[in-house]
């Protein structure tokens, strides 16, 4: 089993990185294979469905959130599947992985959970673009923890990727790490705007370098997402760190991920790659909204033979 106590971080080492040279078609065809390797069916794709909303973000970034916007979600949260459909699977306790949200709704968020167990994560510096004055960054960071933040959500500069900034992106992420405290740290790396998997195999580096706790693959404001393509060289670049240092490090996509589906072949990802460690919520999360209703809805089908009206499986 995987030891999941916080990533210490190293010195930046840039030649664990700098040489690195991807061959995009090979890792395009071993992405596509990904979804049909594993035929999981019946009961034990149930399990693995509910296993998916365990690693869930449940996610509201919107400019129009309120708080009881925020209690909603937080509901659904705490009881995230029909418990006559968990009763009759014998499944008790079944939660999100976490709530996300923005600085300004950590406390709403942190009440309506009470002592519910499930974290309260927030996006901060500057979230989705990442284009403000450091200072402002960090202190955006410590006013989320201060709310009762348990996870930080951190953006990085895009452009010290693509101009091969490693130094400037390590003290800029290790800073943040600092800034976070006791609160774990996600880096997300706006793989949409790097350009190429290069530049994400060496930003995963950097960051994990830098102590971050998990590495992220977007916003879910880019153009594009998370792909299977982007997910697996940022498998494989947690994988690299593992050997070389002994600690481990979580993923997490999010944006492009809808339905059932998804969520199987991201799982598959993980398992094929990393291990059966890395498809529990302490080292694996989906940043996610509205695909938790599917998942419901493929659970429902399972149990009753027959899907659920939608105005049945409501979200926040």
């Amino acid at each position: 089993m995987a030891d999941t106590t916080r990533n210490p971080g190293t010195a930046l080492t840039p030649e664990w990185f700098d040489r690195i040279r991807i061959n995009t078609p090979a890792v395009e065809r071993r992405a596509a294979t990904l979804p049909v390797r594993r035929s999981i069916k019946k009961e034990y794709q149930a399990a693995w469905l509910l296993n998916a909303v365990s690693c869930i973000d449940l996610t509201t970034l919107a400019g129009d959130d309120t708080e009881d916007r925020v209690a909603r979600l937080c509901a659904k949260a705490r009881q995230p599947v029909d418990p006559e459909l968990l009763a009759a699977m014998g499944v008790e306790g079944l939660t999100t992985g976490a709530v996300c949200v923005y600085p300004t709704m950590v406390a709403a968020a942190k009440r309506a959970l009470g002592n519910s167990g499930i974290p309260v994560a927030s996006v901060a510096t500057g979230f989705p673009a990442g284009l403000m004055p450091l200072d402002l960054r960090l202190a955006e960071i410590r006013y989320a923890v201060d709310q009762g933040a348990d996870e930080i959500d951190i953006v990085i500069t895009r452009s010290h990727v693509l101009q091969a900034e490693w130094a400037a992106l390590y003290d800029e992420i290790s800073a943040m790490r600092e800034a976070c405290g006791t609160a774990k740290m996600k880096a997300i790396l706006a793989t949409g705007d790097l350009k190429s998997l290069e530049n994400v195999a060496r930003a995963s580096h950097v960051a994990m370098q830098a102590g971050s706790d998990w590495i992220k693959t977007s916003t879910g404001k880019e153009g594009v997402n998370a792909t299977l393509p982007v997910s697996l060289v940022m498998c494989r670049a947690i994988r690299d760190y593992r050997d070389r240092t002994g600690h481990v490090v979580g993923f997490k996509p999010a944006g492009g991920l809808k339905t059932a589906k998804d969520a199987l072949a991201w799982q598959v990802l993980m398992v094929e790659e990393l291990g059966r460690d890395w498809v529990r919520p302490d080292l694996f999360r989906i940043g996610a909204s509205s695909l938790l209703g599917d998942l419901e809805r493929q659970i429902s089908h399972f149990v009753t033979g027959r899907y659920a009206a939608a105005h049945r499986l409501t979200m926040a």
